[in-house]
């Protein structure tokens, strides 16, 4: 896996595949015009491929895809703890105050938009020591669907104003639920940005129970992993509070009982 950004893109091998097969189908289509038919078919199952690859938010068959740290993170007993959606006036506080309590620094993957409206409480994760990355302007819930311009905007809007208000500019970017077409790594590559899945989440954002999500979290919990929480549109339990409120002191406990080191994801760079 390629864990820096190229300044040049390169096709995965699996969009090779699918413009050689478009190529030869239409030639076949021509020279051979009874067996359209099969040509078409032959077309359609691979679209029907490369929409699926991009339902599978940890697939590399797209291009380059942080599911985990690099091998000499690894081998520092190193994880990431990233946090998606926010900032969220309601939340963001207090996942910070636990994250100083333990010492603890963290990535936030913030909407754009969010971040433009509420400037301080950006620039105050900032100020903890905290790195903001980038989860497009407005987390469409249909962002994988959206045309090459839409798309470069999404992106492009997004890192003009995380950089303008934490004076950082992001060098990390998260699909919203991690859901993209063959035509995100093109921009991305330009822009000089890494995709980052993650290696285990919880559902916190869907996920009411506490005990189930940080089990989903700390299962297998290993040197190398990024973990997913969620402080914007998080999931409330029966007495309404946040999730990730409940599900983080145990995880942060649960680094340093196995002798884990929590690191932004730029840490991973160097």
């Amino acid at each position: 896996m390629a864990f820096r950004a190229s300044p040049r893109w390169r096709p995965a091998p699996l969009l090779k595949a699918s413009a050689a097969l478009h190529v030869g189908a239409a030639a076949l289509a021509l020279a051979r015009p009874q067996l359209w038919p099969w040509a078409l078919g032959a077309v359609v199952v691979n679209h029907l491929q490369l929409a699926a690859t991009g339902l599978w938010p940890r697939s590399t068959l797209l291009g380059p895809n942080w599911t985990h740290l690099p091998a000499a993170a690894q081998r520092r007993g190193e994880v990431a703890l990233s946090i998606d959606d926010g900032p969220e006036p309601a939340v963001t506080p207090k996942v910070l105050a636990l994250l100083d309590e333990y010492g603890t620094k963290a990535t936030f993957f913030c909407v754009g938009r969010h971040v433009e409206e509420r400037t301080e409480l950006a620039r105050e994760i900032v100020r903890r020591g905290h790195a903001i990355e980038n989860h497009s302007y407005r987390h469409l819930n249909y962002f994988s669907l959206l045309g090459p311009r839409a798309l470069a905007y999404e992106i492009e809007r997004a890192q003009e104003v995380i950089a303008g208000v934490s004076g950082e500019r992001p060098h990390f970017f998260r699909a919203p639920a991690g859901l993209r077409s063959p035509l995100l790594d093109p921009v991305l590559t330009r822009l000089g940005l890494l995709l980052a899945s993650w290696t285990r989440r919880g559902f916190d954002s869907v996920n009411s129970d506490p005990e189930s999500v940080f089990r989903r979290l700390a299962t297998g919990l290993a040197a190398g992993d990024i973990l997913l929480l969620h402080d914007g549109h998080a999931a409330r339990t029966r007495a309404g509070t946040p999730v990730i409120l409940e599900v983080l002191p145990r995880l942060l406990a649960a680094f340093a009982e196995s002798r884990l080191t929590p690191i932004r994801l730029d840490a991973a760079l160097s």
